[in-house]
């Protein structure tokens, strides 16, 4: 069984999207839907797919996508586990390419792919062009953490992602990226399927946008100094920022050059951050009884 967990905050149209697009897929899978919001508005949609879909609703104690995660890990039955953003949809037949993939490989413990366009292109960002295992040269291009699928008991071993990344946290993101490197640093076999696509709506740059530019870099930078990355690797996450900004300013966009300087100042800044412990093993939560 696959469990997919779903940490939410705010969004309840989108998370009815997402359903629909499980409520076709062939193979079985259980929903865990980490409601960190402080009031109901979960509630009709909850009441609404309960006899459509296996589905468990379960209340954060904070709003925190990375321990919202964890949350949903711990209590997740399945074998396979994968965390769709609350914003994601799943093309037809996804849950069963997982599927196979795994079966038919005993020692995957990791198979990613790229985010995909509502429009079916590629989602924004720059994509690894390959398929095949990943390294600590070609993870940066092939992880994103909702097309990420694990085993769910080497995810419990790793102690799932870092509460100290991603949304809601100083590094601001990376946290897939990094959850993937303690996996091949423990000898674990990662793999990029480049045909294996979450849909996901592609980020328009905006003024947000760029005042998140350097948090998210923070966590990059910081991911890139936490792992034994090749030299050549790192220093191109410093120069194409460089490159981009210098090149958005010739052309007059303001604004590209300054998402392109935040970036490139939270890179520089998570690369010379002081090192965290990683994260410890996560124990499974007890088991519900059956009613």
């Amino acid at each position: 069984m696959i469990s997919l967990v779903v940490a939410t905050l705010g969004r309840v149209e989108e998370i009815g999207a997402l359903f629909d697009s499980l409520a076709v897929q062939e193979v079985t899978f259980e929903v865990i839907l980490v409601d960190q919001n402080q009031d109901a508005r979960l509630g009709p949609l909850v009441a609404e797919w309960a006899s459509r879909l296996p589905l468990r609703h379960l209340r954060a104690p904070r709003p925190h996508a990375n321990a919202g995660r964890n949350l949903g890990l711990r209590h997740a039955r399945g074998d396979l586990v994968v965390f769709p953003d609350d914003d994601c949809l799943m093309p037809p037949g996804t849950l069963a390419r997982v599927r196979a993939a795994f079966d038919m490989d005993p020692a995957l413990a990791a198979l990613t792919g790229p985010a995909g366009a509502p429009e079916g292109r590629l989602g924004s960002g720059r994509w690894n062009d390959r398929a095949g295992p990943i390294t600590l040269a070609n993870v940066w291009t092939s992880v994103i953490e909702f097309n990420l699928w694990l085993r769910r008991d080497a995810a419990l071993r790793l102690g799932g992602f870092d509460e100290s990344m991603g949304p809601g946290a100083r590094f601001g993101s990376a946290e897939g990226n990094d959850l993937v490197c303690r996996a091949l640093a423990a000898g674990m076999e990662a793999r990029y399927d480049l045909d294996l696509r979450v849909i996901h709506p592609d980020k328009r740059l905006s003024p947000e946008a760029v005042a998140r530019a350097q948090r998210y870099g923070l966590g990059l930078g910081f991911a890139l100094r936490r792992h034994p990355v090749p030299l050549p690797v790192r220093a191109a996450f410093l120069y194409r920022p460089l490159g981009g900004a210098l090149v958005s300013l010739a052309r007059g966009r303001l604004l590209h050059a300054r998402y392109y300087m935040a970036s490139l100042l939270g890179r520089a800044q998570g690369m010379l951050a002081r090192p965290l412990p990683w994260p410890a093993s996560l124990e499974p939560a007890p088991m519900e009884p059956t009613p």
